[in-house]
C-alpha cells in the first residue's frame, strides 16, 4: 500500500447517461449481455460523400422533451448540450440533489464539462457569412450552440449554478479530465459537490476527421464485425455520439445528506506526450497510470480491472496495451466499451467510467466484441472475450486518450 496523497475523499453519488447503449444501467447491462454492437451501415451517405471510405457510424435517437424543457429554457443549445442537460438531469436525479437545494446557488457547486467542439451545424451561419457576405443566418444564439464550452455553460444557466466552470474540451478525454479536475477541486476544498461529464454529437465531420487519417473501419458490408479492438483483423474505429454525467460529492457532505454512494474516486493521473499530435506515446500514457495508482495510494496489484480506451486502430491497440503491461507486469482483465456504441468521441470518458463503477458493484465486466483473433503485437493483457466474467474487485481504472497527445487516468473504488 503506497501512502496516498493529502485530501478529502470523493465519491460518486449519481450518473446519467445517454448512448446507443441506453440510458440507464438496467437496459445498459442487458444490452451489454446481449453481445450485439450497434454500428448500423449509413445507406444516406451513398452518392453523398464519394470520397468518405467509411459508410459506418453508431448514432442514437435522441430528441429532448418539449414539453419537459421550454423554448426558452434550451434556446442557447443544439444537439449536442442537449444530450449533456439531459444526461446531467438523470445524474442529479440520481444523486438525490433537488435544484431547488441552496447548494446550488451557494457556491459549494460546480461544474466541470467538455465536449470535442460545441455543435457543428451553427458553423455552417459563420460560413455562410464568408463566403456570401450574408450575415442574415446568423443569430443572437448562433456562438452560444457552436462555442467549446457550450455543455458547461449551458447546463450552468439551467441549474443557476454560482460555483466553478471548469470547460475540458479536449476530444477523447474531455469527459475523464472533466471527471480528474471536479475531483481535484473537491479533494482540495474549493467545492463540494461537482457536475462532471462530456458530451459529443454525431456528424459526418466527426468521421472525415477520422477518415482522413486512414483510421476508420471499412467494413462497410458487416456493420456487426465492427469495430473489433485487439484482434488481429480489425480495421479502425466506429464513431457514435452520446453524453455522460457523474456528480462528485465529498464524502462527509454526501454521508449528512444521506447520499447513496456508487463509488470513490480515489485516483486520477494525466499528462501529455509532447511528441505528436495524432500519435500515441507509450511512455507517458504509462505514466498517466502510475499517476492515478500513486494519487490513489495502491499498487498495480490492486486494480481488477481495467476499461481500456480500445478504439480499434492498430496505432492505438497496440501502444495502450504495451504501455498498460509496462506499468502492471501482469495479465490484468481488460476490455474495451467502444466494441458496442463506437467512439464517442468527448463522451466516452464519463459513459465508460459509469458503465465501469456499476459493473465493479455487479460483480460482472463485459468483453470486448469481435475479439476473435487477438493480435500477437499487443501486449499480453487478460482480454476478456466472449460472454463476459464475474470478477470481484474493489478497485478498477478507466483509461482515455485523445489528439494533442492527451492521457487520462481514472481509479474507482467500492464504497
Amino acid at each position: 500500500m503506497l501512502e496516498k496523497k493529502f485530501g478529502r475523499r470523493v465519491v460518486v453519488t449519481g450518473g446519467g447517461t445517454i448512448c446507443a447503449l441506453g440510458n440507464d444501467w438496467e437496459t445498459i447491462k442487458k444490452n451489454l449481455k446481449a453481445g450485439k454492437n450497434f454500428t448500423k451501415y449509413m445507406t444516406e451517405w451513398e452518392g453523398k460523400y464519394p470520397l468518405l471510405n467509411t459508410r459506418l457510424a453508431a448514432p442514437i435517437d435522441f430528441k429532448i422533451d418539449s414539453e419537459k424543457y421550454s423554448r426558452k429554457d434550451i434556446r442557447g443549445m443544439d444537439r449536442v448540450a442537449q444530450m449533456a442537460l439531459v444526461s446531467c438531469a438523470s445524474a442529479l436525479e440520481q444523486a438525490g440533489l433537488d435544484p431547488s437545494d441552496p447548494i446550488f446557488q451557494g457556491g459549494r457547486m460546480g461544474i466541470s464539462y467538455g465536449s470535442s467542439m460545441g455543435a457543428i451545424m451553427p458553423l455552417m451561419d459563420f460560413y455562410s457569412m464568408i463566403v456570401t457576405n450574408d450575415t442574415s443566418k446568423i443569430g443572437a444564439t448562433s456562438y452560444i450552440k457552436c462555442m467549446p464550452q457550450t455543455c458547461a455553460a449551458n447546463i450552468e444557466v439551467y441549474y443557476k449554478l454560482k460555483g466553478r466552470l471548469i470547460t475540458t474540451n479536449t476530444a477523447c478525454t474531455s469527459g475523464s479530465q472533466s471527471i480528474g479536475y471536479a475531483y481535484e477541486t473537491i479533494k482540495f476544498g474549493m467545492q463540494d459537490v461537482m457536475i462532471a461529464g462530456g458530451a459529443d454529437e454525431f456528424s459526418p465531420i466527426n468521421v472525415a476527421i477520422f477518415d482522413t487519417l486512414f483510421s476508420t473501419s471499412t467494413k462497410n458490408k458487416n456493420p456487426e464485425l465492427t469495430p473489433s479492438p485487439y484482434d488481429k483483423n480489425r480495421d479502425g474505429l466506429v464513431i457514435g455520439e452520446g453524453a455522460g454525467t457523474m456528480i462528485l460529492e465529498e464524502y462527509e457532505h454526501a454521508k449528512a445528506r444521506g447520499a447513496k454512494i456508487y463509488a470513490e474516486l480515489i485516483g486520477f493521473g494525466t499528462t501529455t506526450d509532447g511528441t505528436h499530435i495524432t500519435s500515441p506515446n507509450q511512455d507517458t500514457i504509462a505514466n498517466s497510470m502510475r499517476l492515478a495508482l500513486e494519487d490513489a495510494g495502491i499498487s498495480p496489484d490492486e486494480i481488477g480491472y481495467i476499461n481500456a480506451h480500445g478504439t480499434g486502430t492498430a496505432i492505438g491497440d497496440i501502444c495502450e496495451t504495451s504501455a498498460t503491461y509496462d506499468v502492471f507486469k501482469r495479465a490484468v482483465p481488460v476490455s474495451s466499451t467502444k466494441s458496442y456504441l463506437g467512439h464517442t468521441l468527448g463522451a466516452c470518458g464519463t459513459i465508460e467510467s459509469l458503465i465501469t463503477i456499476n459493473m465493479m458493484n455487479d460483480g460482472w465486466f463485459h468483453p470486448t466484441l469481435n475479439l476473435k483473433d487477438l493480435d500477437g503485437k499487443c501486449a499480453p493483457l487478460d482480454y476478456i472475450a466472449g460472454s463476459g466474467r464475474e470478477i470481484k474487485t474493489d478497485c478498477v481504472m478507466n483509461n482515455n486518450f485523445a489528439f494533442g497527445g492527451i492521457n487520462t487516468s481514472l481509479i474507482f473504488r467500492k464504497i
